[in-house]
């Protein structure tokens, strides 16, 4: 499973990933620094993405997911600090394990 980290969270977070056996990159591994939401959904399914991580709240509400064959996970979280976004780890490591369908947009508080 091939995962993007959005630009607005913590580069060190992909190693977190790395260690569980995923292929995490972020924005910036990807030289898309910058690249407006559409755009940036399109370079992930043209270079085999699967997953989108981001801390964006208002993207779900941006961009219909549906014609997208990835899944989106939006963290819900007071910042984007490193320790912050590490409590989420268990549960997006439970989404990635189960069956989903691309569009799927999953939010975590």
């Amino acid at each position: 499973m091939k995962l993007l980290l959005d630009e607005n969270l913590p580069i060190k977070l992909k190693y977190r990933f790395t260690e569980k056996g995923l292929m995490a990159f972020t924005v910036k591994d990807m030289n898309w620094l910058g690249r407006q939401n559409g755009e940036l959904l399109q370079l992930m399914i043209k270079e085999g993405f699967d997953v989108f991580i981001t801390v964006d709240n208002s993207l779900s509400f941006q961009q219909n997911f549906k014609d997208y064959p990835i899944q989106v996970i939006v963290l819900i979280s007071p910042d984007n600090t490193y320790q912050t976004l590490l409590t989420f780890l268990d549960k997006i490591i439970i989404s990635l394990n189960r069956r989903w369908i691309g569009g799927e947009v999953i939010l975590f508080e």
